[in-house]
């Protein structure tokens, strides 16, 4: 998931403020975590809790219904009556969200998330904030169904509408296949299932706009990534078209990172921003999947 917080950082700066240019200093002392970092951190820490607690393994755990006992406790603190959540990753995606997002309080959420933060009911978002948060699932999932169903597990909580589920299936999805050594071109082929990908990057850094949808945001990091020589360059690629900065570069980062790695001076740099408790969940997640890929 560094790879989605790198690009959060390096597009922290420019969201609001554009530039068409891949020619930027790379990292600089006014950037920083965002909202796309903190809630990629919040759902990574909820697969944790779910694979941490349950008496099965892997999946079975990843995808088991939820216990009376955590559902009443959902239902009484939130005053959620008979409505969702249906299993234990729902419901830690629920409460890892919200304790995090209260916790970094002046991120840049989007006005509808905030209230979502104070009472979380899902909203039928097709924002690209399912797609920002999505990456830690194609590291505990271990075949595209998991992924598909684990990706829909931590969105359907916000963003329920079924272009926000689609868009971060799509970012799971192409996450999985990069990091299980599948090509640009298999890679393009199951993307074209879910979008046109008919771009072309001068257009785009003509034309593209400020857009915070799925599906005016996935479409063309996806693009990028396929365009893209290596890491760094798709970084600087989406920056340079504008748009939603921070959040497309997530979305290109945590895509290139599965395909091509991340340059050691690039990640430690990267870590650097991150606060003691950021850097928590990050190390432990990063020791869960080593533990999850020796099984």
């Amino acid at each position: 998931m560094l790879g989605a917080i790198i690009g959060d950082i390096v597009g922290s700066i420019y969201e609001f403020d554009n530039i068409n240019t891949k020619n930027f200093e790379f990292f600089q002392d006014n950037m920083g975590l965002t909202d796309d970092s903190v809630m990629t951190l919040a759902v990574a820490r909820a697969l944790m809790d779910t694979l941490e607690t349950g008496n099965e393994s892997g999946f079975k755990n990843l995808s088991r219904k939820i216990s009376e006992e955590k559902l009443k406790f959902i239902r009484d603190k939130f005053n959620a009556g008979e409505i969702y959540p249906k299993t234990e990753l729902e419901a830690n995606a629920i409460l890892r969200m919200v304790e995090i997002g209260n916790k970094y309080p002046y991120m840049s959420y989007g006005t509808r998330f905030r209230y979502w933060l104070e009472d979380p009911i899902p909203y039928n978002s097709f924002g690209n904030g399912s797609a920002m948060r999505v990456s830690p699932v194609a590291y505990v999932a271990k075949n595209l169904e998991e992924v598909k169903f684990l990706s829909k597990e931590v969105t359907k909580v916000s963003h329920n509408h079924e272009e926000g589920i689609k868009g971060a299936e799509a970012t799971a999805v192409a996450i999985f296949m990069a990091r299980n050594k599948c090509s640009k071109e298999e890679i393009k082929a199951e993307m074209e299932k879910y979008y046109s990908l008919d771009f072309n990057y001068e257009d785009l850094v003509k034309n593209y706009g400020f857009d915070e949808t799925c599906q005016g945001t996935v479409p063309e990091a996806i693009y990028i990534f396929l365009e893209s020589k290596d890491f760094e360059d798709a970084i600087r690629t989406a920056i340079s078209i504008g748009g939603d900065s921070d959040t497309l570069a997530a979305i290109v980062g945590s895509i290139a990172e599965a395909y091509y790695t991340i340059p050691e001076e690039i990640a430690n740099k990267a870590l650097s921003y991150m606060d003691s408790y950021e850097r928590k969940i990050y190390d432990e997640f990063e020791k869960l999947i080593i533990k999850e890929e020796n099984k």
